[in-house]
Formats: C-alpha cells, structure tokens, sequence
C-alpha cells in the first residue's frame, strides 16, 4: 500500500494538509489514532465554544431583565451543557469523516510511527502493525496537557483541560492555575455557572501575553464577575486526602497562602506528541523539545515533515492549517510564501473576548520604534451600548516614520470576529488613513477600528 503523501494525525493541521493535496492531485491516508479531527475539534477550540456559549446564554438569561425581558429562575443544567458540548464536537468530527470521502482520502486507524526505511508502522486497537509506503509523510501529531511535578493530575481531582471538559458534575469550588487563553476560558465557563473560581498566574498579569492594557480589562472584568485573581502568584503543592484539596500558594508576597478547592484544573501549557512516533530512528533533528524544520517545513530527512504544536511557533489551531497549506503546496510545486509568524491572531473566548495581532506597546516600544497609539471605548460606541456590552476598547499602535500598522489589541464583545481586518491591513501594509477613510458600516461594533485610528491621528468623532 502506497500513497503520494501520508499524514500523522487529523488535527488541523492534519486534515486540512490532506485535504489540500488531495485537491493537487496527491493518492493521500491519514493515520488517526483517535477521533478525526484532533484535539482542537474533540477537546479543545470547538466544545471549549460550546461551553462557552452556553455560559453566555446563562448571563443573559440572569440580566435579560436590563433588556426589558422577564426570566425567572434561570440555573444551568450542567450535565445537558456538557452534552450539548460533545455533540458539537461528534458533528464536527463525522464532519472530516465526509471531507475526507469527498476528497478520496484514505483513514488508517490505529498509531503511526516512522520506521528506520522511512515507511510508516501503523499499530491498530488489537496491537497488529502494518506498513505503508509515501513519499511524503507529514508529522502532525499535535500536543497534550503539560504536566508539572508540583501539580500532579490525577484526571479526577487535579485535571487536566481535557477533564475540564467533560466532568460528571458541576463543582463548587475549582482553583485554576494559568491563565492563558485555555486557563481563562474554563474560569470564566465554571464561574458562570457558579463555581467559585480562583485564578492562579505567575506573572504580574492574566493573559500575559497580551498588551498591559488589555489584561488589565479582563482582570477588572473577572474580578467584577466574582473570579478571585491571585497574579504574581504560583502553586507550590497541592495535598489530597479525604474532603477537599489543600492548594499551596506562593502569593506577591511570597508567603505562601492555603486554599481549599474541590478541584485543581492545571492549564500551564501544552507539550508536544514527539514521543515514540519514530523520530530517533530516522536521527530527525530536535530543538528545544520540538521538530527542527525550516521554511517549509521540511525536516533533515528528505520527504518527511512536520506541521503545527510538533514544531516551534504559536500552538494554534489556525497556524497549523496554514502551517499544512504551506507545506502541501510547496510539495506539490505550487508557489506559496512562507509564513509571516509576526502577523498571526490571537484569540480568548471570555466576556469579555480578547483578540490582538502584531506588537503591544511594550514590545514596539524596545523594538525602538517612535509611536503613535489610538484608543476607542465601546462606552462611545452606539452598538455596543445598544447591546449592553460596553466593557472594553480598541487600541491600535502605529509606526510614526510611516503611519503603518504595528499592533491591534481589542477587548469586548465580538472582538475575534473583527480581528481579521487587522491581520489584513497589517498583510498589505495599509496606513492609519487607509483605515480611517475606509468606511465602516454604521452601527457596528467594527466602527471602533476605524474611530482608534483616528484617534491616533486626532481625528477621532465619536470622543
């Protein structure tokens, strides 16, 4: 059994990389271990939206009353949210399935591993292997949990994301450490639907990747929510017995404070799957833990490659199927352009939403450029206060010698939907008055870009 072009994992980066050279004429299979569709779809990006949906939904219901309506006794049932989530996920799993039908892809089940002869080993459920031959093989096998020692999960009291999302119960009381985008996302579900939360981060900020500013937002917006926010803070321990576990915190002080919690979610990042998919036997060059590939994502090893959370850059769902784009594409001898990694978007699904791309302040500032920054509250926005979602701005930073894009920052309500624009301009290298004269449709909350590039230039209406 033979094929053009065999992928390791059905992850976005997976899938979509046999999709593609599929469509460039390629015979392709897919080894999938598990469900199609990756982590992303089965226990990340998608059912995390679900949930959150949901949580949505549940605090409109409790503030319908601000809108004129009348909801009496809205309280969540936990058990059909959580389903409601694994449909989702289920559907969009079978829908690969009919991609990959429609696209003549074959799925091979079980777990692949690269051989020493540079063919692939897939081991099925019953623990029979068998070989097939490409000239191409792709190494999209994504990433887990990251455990740390001081932070052992169990799977049952102290969890990992993927447990986050499919507990038996809802409950009262869960101590979130990190607070990426994974780490915020679940304190802000459970809090909403009223477990008491305490968020844990390290550095001086949550979501500590994004601009100051924009942490600072969301930090007020969880405080005002009744999350508990301990920053500048790390866990030290944590002790289980019978009741409730005991969480050894090192707070800004550095004294350490004592916590009880029902349960201990660990989102302090995500580690690759390079174990044991056959990477020593092909003497496949590592760094720092990851693939070594270049601009294409070509290895050492001629024909063999590797896509997405394997490989260094942002752990992504949408740089991994652009990561596999790129890749296919240049198999199949299509021009393509390598990725620019300082344009990607970034996005956390709380309320409010978070979305930036580019350089914050600080990091445009020791990059030595002269500056000009332009801020836009959803206060004066009039779609926003019709919507009742006023909390936060849009902030864009601008490179003063030629009036180009650096960095957008956005924090309120629908935020990742208007995102892309950003990514666009910042794409074509379009200026402040490229933004300002385009005209934004009126209401929309989308009308705050372009009143924040005014503002940079103190041309700005609305304030």
């Amino acid at each position: 059994m033979k094929y053009d072009l065999i992928v390791i994992g059905s992850g976005p980066g997976g899938y979509v990389a046999a999709i593609r050279a599929s469509q460039l004429g390629m015979t392709v299979a897919v080894v999938e271990r598990a469900e199609l569709g990756g982590i992303c779809l089965n226990w990340g990006c998608i059912p995390t939206k679900s949930l959150l949906k949901s949580a949505q939904v549940l605090e409109y219901a409790h503030h319908a009353a601000d809108y004129g309506v009348k909801i009496e006794n809205a309280t969540p049932d936990f058990d059909a949210i959580i389903a409601r989530s694994r449909g989702v996920a289920d559907k969009m799993s079978k829908g690969i399935q009919y991609l990959f039908k429609k696209n003549n892809i074959t799925v091979i089940e079980g777990h692949g591993k690269l051989t020493a002869d540079k063919t692939v080993e897939v081991t099925n459920a019953a623990g029979e292997k068998t070989i097939f031959e490409a000239q191409h093989i792709v190494l999209a096998t994504g990433a887990r949990s990251r455990q740390l020692p001081n932070i052992p999960q169990d799977g049952k009291r102290i969890i990992g994301y993927r447990q986050a999302l499919t507990l038996d119960h809802k409950p009262e009381s869960m101590i979130v450490v990190g607070s990426g985008a994974i780490g915020s996302e679940l304190a802000y579900f459970y809090n909403a639907m009223g477990t008491k939360v305490l968020l844990v981060e390290f550095m001086p900020t949550i979501l500590p990747l994004e601009d100051e500013e924009v942490s600072k937002q969301v930090g007020r917006s969880f405080k005002k929510a009744g999350i508990d926010v301990m920053v500048k803070s790390s866990v030290e321990s944590v002790e289980s017995g019978e009741g409730l576990l005991k969480v050894n915190i090192k707070n800004k002080k550095g004294e350490i404070e004592v916590h009880e919690a029902e349960i201990v979610l660990s989102a302090v990042g995500i580690a690759p799957n390079v174990e044991n998919i056959g990477l020593e036997e092909l003497n496949i060059e590592m760094e720092r833990g990851r693939v070594k590939v270049d601009d294409y994502y070509r290895t050492n090893v001629e024909g063999v490659y590797a896509i997405g959370d394997i490989v260094h850059g942002p752990a992504l769902a949408h740089v991994a199927s652009a990561e596999a784009i790129c890749c296919v594409e240049h198999i199949a001898g299509v021009h393509t352009e390598p990725i620019d990694y300082t344009n990607i978007p970034g996005c956390t699904y709380t309320t409010p939403e978070v979305a930036s791309v580019g350089l914050n302040e600080a990091k445009a500032l020791e990059a030595g450029y002269e500056i000009k920054i332009g801020k836009f509250p959803f206060t004066a926005s009039g779609k926003a206060s019709a919507a009742g979602a006023n909390e936060g701005f849009i902030k864009l930073i601008f490179n003063a010698a030629d009036n180009t894009l650096l960095g957008a920052h956005m924090v309120g309500m629908n935020v990742t939907e208007m995102i892309a624009e950003m990514v666009l301009a910042r794409k074509v290298k379009a200026t402040a008055h490229d933004i300002i004269k385009t005209v934004h449709p009126h209401p929309t909350m989308s009308e705050a870009v372009m009143e924040a590039a005014a503002a940079a230039y103190d041309e700005v209406i609305h304030i």
